[in-house]
């Protein structure tokens, strides 16, 4: 089982969300953050039955952090030869999502996987590990090829994979959220400050509030919000290039894989490309809930760019526009295969608290089955 284990079943009676009251006025639920898995969370509970909700995020708008600062692709399962479960699972959420998020995501892209020499995955194994998960693989032209410094290349292969515009996202989910009643607080920082056998409170600047439940949806944050994890995560603070890509990758996007490599995406909230290093765009990691206060000293940008020309030459003529920083969140346990599941884990302390964590945008799925399979 890819999630990790938490009870089946949370405390509390019955299957309605909405149907009686726990403590005096409190709300049904509470989710702490607002990225896309803390709007989706909100929307999925208001599905399964829950009434009074009110999610609250400390930026001025949604999905301004981890949400937007990312390599913006939908995962088809190509980026996971070392981790089969990872794979299938994106394999078979990559055409839901794009069918659900079909005006947000770039139709026509030409997506390329490469393997060069030192990448731990071959060309052949890359080619029976994409026939395994059923997912589309064919040799690149030569012209694709030809991008690549001699020497360097084993083969380019091209794939179905696309990439996502968050703005798009947003502004749909900001609808959905309106249109289901659901109270979004913005510039607000919340702590969870009290307990009981049938609430959780929690402190916004000037009030408090009490709900029955409460979803911690922070990413990076889990564990600053006034609960403890029982599982590991590192922080990593990482920096995206933002690059006018020359124009040999117009509406292409090439990764470099498993190794010390690159990857190159069209970025559309920003009509750029993103670049993306292994070695470079991770800056500094730290366990532990200090991690969440790294800050950017320096922008690797021209050593992202340099180090990604060795393999690919006419990346030296990409103009770099800006960088954009994020902290990343990654559960120490899945480091080795690089799986990707999701995190659903139970307060040790109340049961009524959960902190949600997905590490791709598509697992939204395993989240949404897990909330619709607890009795609440």
């Amino acid at each position: 089982m890819d999630i990790p284990p938490i009870s089946k079943r949370l405390s509390g009676a019955g299957s309605k969300a909405s149907a009686t009251r726990r403590g005096r006025d409190a709300l049904d639920a509470i989710v702490i953050g607002g990225g896309f898995y803390g709007c989706e969370v909100a929307l999925e509970l208001r599905r399964i039955g829950f009434d009074q909700i009110v999610l609250i995020e400390r930026e001025p708008g949604l999905l301004r952090r981890a949400s937007f600062v990312n390599q913006a692709r939908v995962h088809g399962g190509y980026h996971y030869p070392r981790s089969y479960t990872t794979a299938l699972k994106s394999r078979k959420n990559f055409t839901r999502f794009v069918a659900e998020y079909d005006y947000a995501v770039t139709h026509g892209l030409e997506k390329y996987y490469a393997m060069v020499r030192g990448s731990r995955v071959s060309a052949d194994q890359f080619e029976v590990f994409c026939h395994r998960i059923g997912a589309f693989c064919r040799q690149a032209p030569r012209e694709i090829a030809d991008l690549f410094e001699r020497g360097t290349l084993d083969r380019v292969f091209l794939v179905t994979e696309l990439a996502f515009d968050s703005v798009k996202i947003r502004k749909v989910l900001e609808g959905h959220l309106r249109a289901a009643g659901i109270d979004v607080r913005l510039n607000s920082s919340a702590v969870i400050t009290g307990t009981g056998d049938r609430f959780v409170e929690v402190s916004l600047p000037g009030e408090t509030l009490r709900s029955r439940w409460v979803f911690n949806c922070t990413y990076a944050a889990l564990d600053t919000v006034g609960v403890d994890l029982r599982t590991r995560i590192k922080r990593e603070l990482t920096e995206m290039v933002l690059l006018v890509p020359p124009m040999q990758l117009e509406g292409r996007g090439i990764t470099v894989i498993d190794g010390p490599f690159f990857s190159v995406m069209p970025f559309p909230p920003a009509g750029l490309h993103s670049l993306s290093h292994v070695r470079y765009t991770p800056h500094e990691a730290i366990s532990g809930p200090e991690g969440s206060k790294l800050r950017p000293v320096k922008s690797n940008a021209n050593a992202i760019v340099r180090d990604s020309a060795r393999y690919m030459p006419c990346l030296s003529r990409a103009r770099i526009e800006r960088s954009i920083y994020e902290i990343k969140a990654v559960l120490i346990a899945t480091e080795r295969d690089d799986a990707r599941p999701i995190l659903a884990e139970r307060n040790p302390g109340n049961g009524r608290i959960l902190s949600v964590l997905g590490s791709k945008i598509d697992n939204i799925y395993e989240v949404r089955e897990f909330l619709r399979n607890q009795t609440w």
